[in-house]
């Protein structure tokens, strides 16, 4: 996984409350088990029209906002439990996803595959969304040491909570695994010291 200490970044809105994995990943398109790919078909059956056809209405497809960072509406990732939602919002190329509230199993695949949930109030969401909607070019920066995440040139900004392990993971860049190698030192000098 890539580090991610800061991100500052433009933003794509999509206020939309209860958004579902399935509508992030349609179900017809997890037969692979590989990352690759998934994020080209992020938000399918919204992006696109039955026949194919660009969907111009739907805001990912608006040339006027861009950015590393989703803001979404409440209840953000809820119904199955599919990784390959996670995969596909990265896969697009989003590093943060706000949220005033995110489905906890959701929670845990974005951690575990690089992408940043941030789980604001209702109230800063609700400017978040405002500002960005009404000022494409509105800077959010996102600060996972400080666990902070802010409107560049406003006062506006807000704590944010993260499981400890899951942050220093995201610091270093490790997956659990990595985790573990780079504590290796650690669990031996354990392992000498037990008593059995």
């Amino acid at each position: 996984m890539e580090k991610f200490r800061t991100l500052t970044s433009t933003a794509i809105p999509l206020n939309i409350e209860n958004v579902d994995t399935d509508q992030i990943i349609p179900a017809r398109f997890l037969k692979a088990t590989d990352k690759k790919g998934f994020g080209d078909n992020v938000f399918r059956d919204w992006r696109f029209h039955k026949d194919g056809s660009i969907n111009e209405s739907f805001i990912l497809n608006n040339k006027v906002y861009s950015g590393s960072i989703l803001i979404a509406g409440d209840n953000f990732g809820c119904g199955s439990s599919r990784e390959h939602a996670a995969w596909a919002i990265g896969g697009y190329g989003f590093k943060v996803v706000v949220s005033s509230f995110f489905a906890d199993i959701f929670k845990g695949n974005a951690l575990n595959n690089g992408l940043l949930p941030v789980q604001v109030s209702k109230e800063f969401l609700e400017h978040l969304l405002q500002d960005v909607t009404s000022h494409p070019e509105t800077l959010v920066k996102v600060n996972l040491e400080q666990q902070t995440i802010a409107i560049e040139g406003s006062d506006l900004s807000e704590m944010f909570a993260i499981d400890p392990y899951k942050k220093t993971c995201m610091i270093n860049g490790y997956d659990d695994i990595d985790y573990l190698i780079n504590n290796k030192k650690l669990i031996e000098a354990f392992e000498a010291n037990k008593i059995y």
